[in-house]
């Protein structure tokens, strides 16, 4: 059995309050909502996680190897700032997808730059909650591999 690890990043439990105008007004509810659905569809099971914070981040993923068949992370502003997430995937050897719910390219400089695509199969941002669902799609893909 296909088991995924998904895990949301700092102030995603704020959507649909925070930024709707670059967010939406999608709730972190509604993506693992989502997500659940098309797991269920898909005969995979999730674990989903969210923490804003850095060092339970890392300890989850830490906690990954020979438990998952891959991961689907959504590192949040810690993209720009983790190395220490970046090193976590590295050292699990975890197939990981990076997704974004925003076009992080398409925005402030500073988020052009993602510690975490040099460790991971592949990156999808800009598509809202479709990021998740393409995401989990490519993880699933990832994991029969």
């Amino acid at each position: 059995m296909i088991k995924i690890l998904v895990i949301h990043g700092p102030n995603l439990n704020l959507l649909g309050k925070r930024e709707p105008e670059i967010y939406g007004k999608i709730t972190i509810e509604d993506i693992n909502k989502k997500l659940k659905e098309a797991a269920k569809k898909r005969k995979v099971t999730l674990e989903i996680f969210q923490s804003n914070h850095e060092g339970e981040i890392v300890d989850k993923i830490g906690k990954a190897k020979n438990k998952y068949s891959t991961l689907l992370i959504n590192p949040a502003a810690y993209t720009h700032t983790s190395v220490a997430i970046r090193d976590a995937i590295l050292a699990i050897g975890v197939p990981t997808v990076e997704v974004h719910l925003s076009n992080i390219y398409a925005r402030e400089d500073f988020r052009h730059n993602s510690l975490i695509a040099s460790v991971v199969k592949g990156q999808i941002s800009g598509f809202g909650v479709d990021s998740y669902l393409y995401g989990l799609d490519a993880a699933i893909n990832l994991a029969k591999k």
